[in-house]
C-alpha cells in the first residue's frame, strides 16, 4: 500500500508542468493534487532542513522542482501557502554558505516571482536579499541578487515614485555605509546608489547624502568609488537619456549655408558637426534644471562643510591611505565643489604649492584642478603667488614646448576665473610668447592675448589691445571688474533679437517704397504721443474740463515765464528748461546712436509674443554655432567664461592644448596610413577596359587572342613577320580576300546557321 501511494506521488511529481497549467485553468478542481503536493513539499523541506549539508542529489532536485511548481500556482491558494514565503526566506537566510548553487538560485528566482505575484511585499524581499548580498562569498550568488534587488526597485517605482520603499532602502544604505567605515561593504551601496542614479530612479538628496558618506570613509575603495560618482555620475546619466531618447535635429542646411558659403571641404563639415553636437548639449544642460535632473553637486546640503572634511581627512593629512591617482580624484572633486558654489578654503591653494613643478607626476592634472578651484571671489593676492610660480616654473625660453604650453594654458584659465590674479609686468612678459616658432605655446600666447582683450586691456600695451578692445577704453565699454564686482542681469541675446527686427522693418519699409533709414515709424510716434500725453497729465495735476490746445498751452507757458522771470531772475525759465531738455535728448540720441552705448530696451518696452521667443532661441542657436566653428569672427570676440559651462570640469587635456595630440608622435607609416584614410582608392578611377579585364580574371574567364597576341615574345613573332614580307602581289591579295570571307562567316568556325 505505500510502495502504490509512493508510485503516485512520483508519478504526479513528473507531470508538475501539466497539473500547473490545469491548475491555473481549474483552481477549485484541482485542489487535492495540490494538497498532495504541497505535502511531499514539506516532507523533503523538513527532511533537507534536519540535516543541509548531507541531502542527496535526489532529494535536492525534487525540492527545487517542488518550489518551482508552488511558486508558481500559489496566487490560487493562498490559504494553504501563506507560510510558503516565509519558510523560502529562512532556507535561503540560515543555509545560503551551503546550499546548492541550483537550488539557491531557484529559492531567490521564486522569492522574487512570488513579490510579483503581490504576495510579499517589495521591503520584505530587499531586506532578505541585501543582509545575503553583502555577506556571501558566491561571486554569482552577489550579481544575481544585485540584479533582482535592482530590478525590483525599477519595477516598484514605474508609475509612481514609492517613496516609502526608497525611504527604507536609503536608510538601509546610509547605514550600511556609516556603520564601519573602514569595512568594504559599503561598494554595494556605491554600486546600487550608481545604477539607480544613472536610470533616473533616485534622484533626490538623501541619495546624494549617501554618497558623501561614503566619499568620507575610511577604506580606500569606496572612497574612490564615492568620488568618481560625484566626477561622472551625471555624465552617465546623460549618456544613458541620449541612447533612450530621440533629440530634435537642428537645421543643418541653414547651418551649412552659413560656414560653407566659399568651397565645401571635409573639415569644414566637421566642425559644423561637432559646433551643432555642442550646441545641443549646451542647451540640453540649459533646459534640464528641473527636480528630476539635478546635478549630484547642486543636491549636497552642505557643499562648504563637504568639501573642507573631504579636504581635512584625504589630503591635507599625512595619514591618508590614498595613492598620488586617488588623492588626484579626491582633489578634482573638491576644486569642482569649490569653483561650482563659489567656496573659500583659503588653505587649499598654499596646498598647490609644492606640486606646481614640472617634475611632479600627473602635473597638468593639478594645474587643471587649481583653475577649476578659481573664482571670482578669491582674493587675488592667494593666487598672484601660484601664477608667478606657474610663471616662473614652467614658462621660459628654456622649457620644452609642451612645458610652456600647459603653463600658459594654466594660467590662462585661472585668469579666465579671476583676472585679478595677474599683474601689467607678468602679462607682458607672457604676451610675448605669441611670437613663438612652436605651435602649441604660439596658440597658449595668443589665447592669453585674447582673453585680456575682453577682460582687462588696460592693461596690455597699446599695440597689443587691438581695435575693438581700444574702441571699448576710449567709449568706456571696457574697464577692469572690482573684486567681487557681478554683473546685471538680463535675457540672453535680446540684441540679437532687436536687431533682426531692425532689419525687418527696414525690409518692410523698403517694400513699401519708403526710405529704409527712417528713425521714426507710425508705432513709435504713437508710443511717443502716449508718453507725452502722459508727462502733460502729470504736471497739470489741476482739474480742467475739456481738451487742452498746444497753441494756448504754450502761450501760458510763455506768459508765466516772463513773470516768473521777472519775479526771479535766478530762475530758469520754462522754455530754458525745454530747450535744455532737447539738447539734452539730441545728445542722447546722438549717444545712443553708437554703437557702443547702446543698451537694448526690447524686453522693457515691448512685450515679447511666442513667435518672438521662438526667433530668440532660434538666433541663439546659430550664433552658438558660428560661434563655435573655427574661423568666423564671431568666435574671436567670445568671451571665454560664457564659452564654458559652470558644471563642466576642466581636464588635463586642456591644459596640455596641442602638447596632448602630439605627445606620441606617430611614425611614418602611421601618417600615411591616417593621410590615407579619407582618400578614395585609386582604383576606382581605373579605365572601363581595365576594369572589365579584372573583372574576368576574378571570374575565371581567358583572355581574348588578340590579348594573347600582344603579350606574345617579340622573338616568336619574328619569323612571321618575315614571312609577311616575302609575299607576292597575288599571295596578299588572296590573305586580304580569305580574311574578308572569315569576318562575313563570323570567324573560321563560322556562324551562319546558328
Amino acid at each position: 500500500m505505500v510502495k502504490r501511494k509512493l508510485g503516485a506521488l512520483e508519478k504526479v511529481e513528473a507531470d508538475l508542468p501539466n497539473l500547473q497549467n490545469k491548475i491555473r485553468k481549474d483552481p477549485k478542481s484541482y485542489i487535492e493534487d495540490f494538497r498532495a503536493q504541497h505535502y511531499q513539499y514539506e516532507s523533503h523541506r523538513e527532511i533537507f532542513m534536519a540535516a543541509p549539508t548531507s541531502a542527496n542529489d535526489t532529494g535536492i532536485i525534487s525540492l527545487r522542482e517542488l518550489i518551482d511548481f508552488i511558486s508558481h500556482v500559489a496566487d490560487c491558494y493562498p490559504t494553504i501557502t501563506k507560510d510558503f514565503p516565509q519558510q523560502l526566506m529562512d532556507i535561503l537566510t540560515q543555509h545560503h554558505l551551503v546550499l546548492e548553487p541550483e537550488l539557491r538560485e531557484k529559492i531567490v528566482g521564486s522569492l522574487v516571482l512570488l513579490r510579483k505575484k503581490e504576495l510579499v511585499d517589495s521591503a520584505t524581499l530587499l531586506q532578505t536579499l541585501f543582509p545575503i548580498l553583502i555577506t556571501t562569498p558566491s561571486k554569482t550568488l552577489r550579481a544575481l541578487i544585485f540584479q533582482k534587488i535592482l530590478m525590483d526597485l525599477r519595477t516598484a517605482n514605474v508609475k509612481t515614485i514609492n517613496h516609502k520603499l526608497n525611504r527604507v532602502m536609503q536608510t538601509v544604505l546610509f547605514n550600511l555605509v556609516t556603520s564601519d567605515r573602514t569595512s568594504s561593504k559599503g561598494l554595494w551601496a556605491i554600486k546600487l546608489v550608481r545604477e539607480l542614479w544613472k536610470r533616473q530612479i533616485w534622484t533626490d538628496a538623501k541619495t546624494v547624502e549617501v554618497m558623501k558618506e561614503a566619499c568620507l570613509s575610511e577604506n580606500e575603495k569606496v572612497v574612490v568609488g564615492g568620488v568618481r560618482f560625484f566626477l561622472g555620475g551625471d555624465k552617465e546619466r546623460e549618456e544613458a537619456e541620449d541612447e533612450s531618447s530621440d533629440e530634435e535635429a537642428i537645421d543643418m542646411g541653414q547651418v551649412k549655408h552659413q560656414v560653407g558659403i566659399n568651397k565645401k571641404t571635409r573639415k569644414k563639415a566637421k566642425s559644423v558637426e561637432k559646433a551643432r553636437a555642442a550646441v545641443k548639449r549646451k542647451e540640453r544642460k540649459k533646459n534640464q534644471p528641473h527636480p528630476l535632473n539635478f546635478s549630484a553637486l547642486h543636491l549636497l546640503h552642505d557643499p562648504q562643510g563637504f568639501a573642507e572634511s573631504l579636504f581635512a581627512r584625504h589630503l591635507q593629512t599625512a595619514k591618508s591611505k590614498l595613492n598620488l591617482d586617488q588623492k588626484l580624484l579626491v582633489l578634482q572633486l573638491v576644486t569642482r565643489l569649490v569653483g561650482l558654489h563659489k567656496l573659500h578654503i583659503i588653505h587649499l591653494y598654499s596646498y598647490f604649492q609644492k606640486y606646481l613643478t614640472p617634475r611632479q607626476p600627473s602635473v597638468t592634472s593639478f594645474l587643471a584642478s587649481l583653475a577649476q578651484a578659481t573664482h571670482d571671489l578669491v582674493p587675488p593676492d592667494v593666487l598672484e603667488p601660484l601664477v608667478l610660480k606657474i610663471a616662473n616654473e614652467f614658462v621660459s625660453e628654456a622649457s620644452a614646448s609642451e612645458v610652456a604650453t600647459a603653463g600658459l594654458n594654466a594660467i590662462r584659465e585661472i585668469c579666465v576665473r579671476q583676472p585679478l590674479a595677474m599683474n601689467d609686468t607678468l602679462l607682458q612678459d607672457l604676451v610675448m610668447y605669441r611670437k613663438s616658432k612652436d605651435k602649441g605655446v604660439m596658440m597658449a600666447g595668443r589665447g592669453l592675448l585674447s582673453l585680456f582683450r575682453e577682460v582687462g586691456p588696460e592693461m596690455l600695451k597699446r599695440r597689443d589691445r587691438g581695435k575693438d578692445a581700444s574702441m571699448g577704453l576710449r567709449s568706456g565699454d571696457k574697464r577692469e571688474k572690482r573684486y567681487g564686482e557681478q554683473e546685471t542681469g538680463g535675457i540672453e541675446g535680446i540684441e540679437l533679437l532687436e536687431q533682426w527686427k531692425e532689419e525687418e522693418r527696414k525690409k518692410r519699409r523698403a517694400e513699401k517704397g519708403l526710405a529704409s533709414d527712417a528713425e521714426d515709424d507710425e508705432e513709435e510716434d504713437e508710443e511717443d504721443n502716449w508718453d507725452d500725453w502722459n508727462v502733460e497729465d502729470d504736471e497739470d495735476s489741476d482739474d480742467s474740463g475739456g481738451w487742452i490746445e498746444v497753441e494756448s498751452d504754450a502761450e501760458i507757458e510763455l506768459s508765466d515765464s516772463e513773470d516768473e522771470k521777472d519775479k526771479d531772475p535766478s530762475r530758469p525759465s520754462k522754455k530754458a528748461k525745454q530747450d535744455g531738455a532737447t539738447n539734452d535728448e539730441k545728445s542722447e540720441s546722438k549717444d545712443d546712436s553708437k554703437p557702443e552705448n547702446k543698451f537694448s530696451t526690447l524686453a522693457t518696452t515691448r512685450i515679447l509674443t511666442p513667435a518672438d521667443l521662438a526667433k530668440l532661441q532660434e538666433l541663439r542657436t546659430n550664433a552658438a554655432v558660428d560661434a563655435l566653428v573655427p574661423g568666423n569672427k564671431s568666435s574671436r570676440k567670445q568671451n571665454s567664461n560664457a564659452a564654458r559651462h559652470i558644471d563642466d570640469p576642466l581636464t588635463a587635456e586642456e591644459i596640455e592644448g596641442l602638447a596632448a595630440l602630439s605627445a606620441g608622435k606617430a611614425t611614418r607609416e602611421e601618417r600615411i596610413a591616417r593621410a590615407k584614410e579619407f582618400k578614395t582608392d585609386r582604383e576606382d578611377h581605373k579605365s572601363v577596359t581595365a576594369k572589365r579585364k579584372e573583372r574576368k580574371e576574378s571570374q575565371g574567364k581567358s583572355t581574348t587572342n588578340k590579348e594573347k597576341q600582344r603579350r606574345k615574345n617579340l622573338f616568336m613573332t619574328l619569323g612571321k613577320a618575315k614571312g609577311k614580307n616575302k609575299r607576292s602581289l597575288v599571295e596578299t591579295r588572296n590573305v586580304l580576300r580569305a580574311h574578308q570571307d572569315r569576318q562575313k562567316r563570323g570567324g573560321r568556325r563560322g556562324n551562319i546557321g546558328m
